[in-house]
């Protein structure tokens, strides 16, 4: 009889018998794979030394940036005395001319009351240009070098200029912008003609995109430069008032109005796909244009030497384009590049050497090769006409662009220029809310309007700095 609960045929096995258990271990969902820790480590390592280069950069920065308002303090205090400067040194030549009026033998023949008033006019010249020269102005004798200031070209002197037409410095690889464009790109994208107006490079960089072009329709170098101050200037709008600081040192920013805001707009529209790309603050981005990635871009015509060195695509140049709906438009352009000044607390003899120098390079013939060579402007009247008497500008039209933009009207208080205390500092601050508005961060307005804002605080600071 079979039993349920009874004793079964098979045999239990005993202990001894059973199959060994194997104990796994339990692994968290979180927990780290084999050689994640190493990773990790290698990642905070790397982690570690970029805080640490950008710590250094940071301080790097901020001595640089101690050392740059160190001098520009000097450089301002300097600045702030040159238009006192000049009125006292007007009233010294006044004096001056004055004794010159009085021929020799009526000075040899003078009664005691003449005698003492021309004494007393020289005595007081005298103490006029000694006042001046403790605090560093001296008056300059041109050391026997002819100096006519109507020699040179207005639209470049300009810019060096008092708002009365003194020069203040000498204008030296000056330059402007201009629109640089890759010819067989333009017929790559079955573009008849370079553009001429805003609008039209707008529509024709679309084309180049969609011909191929697809990282950048068109871009710029000199963010600030292309985009306010010579936007502003070429179509009549003030970048700032009094004459664009040219008048004086309480000027404001005023480069948030409609002309900038629409402009600004439009870039920002056409970033999104590429149709325009931002290439920088700087020149940095010039070599865009050079290696055909970016067909129109615009920059100083000095970059004739690398696009005549680098380009492997024909190429030209074009003046800057304009909105069409703008009265006046186009009015001038404004000039750029450096200028040389003459440093006070030298000898005679150097300053004989300083105005030889100066006209040396004022020659007509050294001013061609110069502009021939490098694509800067000639400064003189002389050498602008000499080049073009030669036919220079039927082979190489581009070479006369800039100079037909800074020529194409009279300059207005809008467009002779500009001088803005720290003007490196603004640029920069201008450019990064540029930036803000390009990435999507700010609209144009409001970029614009924190722009001239900051801006028109470091003016009063300058301001400020100046008059102490």
């Amino acid at each position: 009889m079979n039993e349920t609960n009874g004793p079964k045929d098979t045999p239990e096995k005993s202990p001894q018998d059973a199959e060994p258990v194997v104990s796994k271990p339990y692994i968290m969902p979180d927990d780290p794979e084999e050689g994640a820790a190493e990773a990790l480590a290698k990642e905070a390592a790397k982690e570690a030394a970029e805080a640490r280069d950008k710590m250094l950069r940071t301080l790097a920065e901020m001595e640089n940036l101690r050392k740059r308002t160190a001098r520009e303090v000097a450089d301002a205090r300097t600045y702030g005395i040159s238009g006192f400067a000049r009125d006292v040194l007007d009233i010294a030549d006044n004096l001056q001319r004055a004794l010159d009026a009085v021929p020799p033998e009526a000075r040899a023949a003078a009664e005691p009351g003449l005698a003492a008033l021309i004494e007393g006019v020289e005595l007081t010249e005298r103490s006029l240009l000694n006042a001046l020269e403790k605090h560093g102005v001296k008056k300059f004798d041109p050391a026997g070098e002819k100096f006519d200031p109507n020699a040179y070209l207005p639209a470049i002197t300009g810019y060096y200029s008092t708002s009365k037409g003194e020069m203040l410095s000498f204008p030296f690889n000056s330059s402007s912008t201009v629109m640089w464009v890759n010819l067989d790109a333009l017929k790559k994208a079955n573009i008849a003609d370079v553009p001429k107006t805003w609008p039209e490079v707008f529509e024709d960089a679309r084309k180049l995109k969609a011909a191929g072009y697809t990282t950048c329709g068109f871009s710029n170098a000199w963010v600030t430069w292309v985009n306010l101050e010579q936007l502003s200037a070429w179509h009549n709008v003030p970048l700032a008032s009094k004459a664009n600081g040219l008048d004086g040192f309480d000027t404001v920013l005023e480069f948030n109005g409609p002309l900038q805001v629409r402009h600004l707009e439009k870039l920002v529209e056409l970033q999104k796909d590429k149709t325009y790309d931002y290439s920088g603050r700087t020149n940095t981005g010039e070599g865009r244009f050079t290696s055909g990635e970016c067909p129109i871009f615009l920059t100083s015509s000095g970059f004739f030497g690398n696009v005549k060195s680098q380009a492997k695509f024909h190429w030209t140049n074009a003046p800057m384009p304009y909105y069409p709906d703008v009265k006046g438009a186009p009015q001038n352009s404004i000039i750029g590049g450096a200028s040389l000044w003459v440093m006070g607390g030298k000898t005679p003899d150097e300053y004989k050497g300083v105005a030889k120098f100066l006209a040396f390079l004022s020659d007509p013939d050294r001013q061609v090769y110069i502009h021939k060579a490098s694509g800067y402007l000639p400064i003189t009247r002389a050498a602008y006409a000499k080049a073009r008497d030669e036919g220079f500008y039927k082979d190489q039209p581009y070479l006369e662009t800039p100079l037909k933009e800074l020529t194409n009207k009279p300059p207005t208080e809008n467009s002779r220029g500009l001088r803005l205390g720290n003007m490196v500092q603004l640029r920069d601050v201008w450019a990064e809310e540029i930036e803000q508005a390009l990435a999507g961060k700010k609209t144009a307005k409001e970029a614009l309007d924190a722009a001239v804002a900051r801006g028109n605080t470091m003016l009063r600071q300058f301001e400020r700095t100046v008059a102490k």
